[in-house]
């Protein structure tokens, strides 16, 4: 019996090595057109990116240009029941209005933080903290301050007339604040009981301590001003 030995390799084959050439050709990730999925996702990337860009250039195209912040705007508010005209910096509170342009200076500059309650005034008969209220946001809406409370023959509003009696104020620089406050308590129903009033009030501090003097007075005007 004759054997017929094998190399180890196995026979050689006839066929000759594929170049580099042939083999990226039929690399599946590229067609026969030379387009790869490289190119594909680059193409879409950018394409979303230009009209994306497109959409934004018209966007702003259409806008009219915004007037600078420090340019003053017409400003039109209704305080005490008149209608009062100003030039004001879009940034410029209600406090700053009514101290500096209306010169109204009744309301007073405590904390210019919202914390001591001393800028209290009423919008739409809601009491709100001045210094944190910009003056074009309560344009068309009715704004009260310590100065619209009494009546035009300068009789006292009740509540005023309540914290003169009881001398619920010293020093009188939070005073403004108080009674504003006081009287929104008052129309809130939140005047029922003495913690009830302390509690609703508590965000107006009084720095010479007339707390009991200011229940006092609320508690007085009470009933008074719901007979008027």
């Amino acid at each position: 019996m004759t054997r017929i030995s094998v190399p180890p390799d196995g026979p050689a084959s006839n066929e000759a090595e594929p170049d580099q050439g042939n083999k990226k050709a039929s690399d599946p990730k590229t067609s026969s057109s030379g387009w790869s999925r490289r190119n594909f996702l680059a193409t879409s990337v950018m394409t979303s990116v230009s009209a994306t860009l497109l959409d934004h250039s018209m966007a702003h195209a259409q806008q009219p240009p915004a007037a600078p912040a420090d340019q003053p705007l017409p400003v039109t508010l209704r305080i005490n029941g008149s209608d009062r005209q100003f030039a004001l910096d879009v940034r410029t509170t209600l406090l700053d209005t009514l101290r500096e342009h209306a010169g109204l200076t009744g309301t007073k500059k405590g904390c210019d933080q919202g914390q001591c309650g001393a800028c209290t005034v009423m919008v739409d008969g809601r009491r709100v903290l001045s210094c944190l209220t910009l003056a074009v946001g309560v344009q068309d809406r009715e704004v009260t301050t310590i100065e619209g409370l009494a009546e035009a023959n300068g009789k006292l509003h009740p509540m005023q007339q309540a914290f003169v009696d009881h001398d619920a104020f010293q020093c009188g620089y939070c005073t403004p604040g108080q009674i504003m406050s006081a009287v929104a308590c008052v129309r809130e129903g939140h005047a029922e009981t003495d913690d009830q009033i302390r509690e609703y009030m508590s965000g107006n501090l009084c720095r010479c301590g007339a707390y009991p003097n200011i229940v006092d007075a609320i508690k007085q005007a009470k009933p008074q001003m719901r007979e008027t």
